[in-house]
């Protein structure tokens, strides 16, 4: 397999989990607690290869992040190792767009980035 692994649509994404894809999160921890996607499993960008085997080679698996580039990267790995793999297009970010839904209640898309997660913790520290 090329460089280019599918990048799919919110709606399409959704329809593959219910048949059973698996979903992974690349994103930090601190964009993971903000916001997810229910039934998704939180595997960090930086830990994805010391995990791989985590992830069932038998079943599709869509990775997704905030936008698409860390998710591309993953499935991009993954589909050249042979995982029918592929990436959220637009990330979380669309996924929300297109109204579905994530968990927990009043959960949002947070920032990335290691100054993000610092604001998130001040923030969190804080009450607000």
């Amino acid at each position: 397999m090329g460089s280019e692994t599918p990048a799919l649509a919110p709606d399409e994404v959704q329809k593959l989990v219910a048949g059973g894809a698996q979903l992974v999160d690349v994103r930090t921890d601190h964009e993971w607690e903000a916001g997810r996607i229910v039934g998704a499993e939180h595997v960090e960008l930086g830990e994805l290869s010391g995990r791989a085997g985590e992830v069932d080679r038998e079943r599709p698996v869509v990775f997704y992040c905030r936008g698409d580039n860390r998710s591309d990267m993953a499935a991009i790995v993954f589909a050249e190792d042979g995982y029918e793999a592929a990436a959220l297009a637009g990330g979380i970010q669309a996924w929300v767009d297109a109204g579905l839904p994530i968990e927990p209640e009043g959960g949002y898309v947070a920032e990335s980035g290691e100054a993000a997660a610092i604001l998130e913790a001040r923030k969190r520290a804080v009450g607000g």
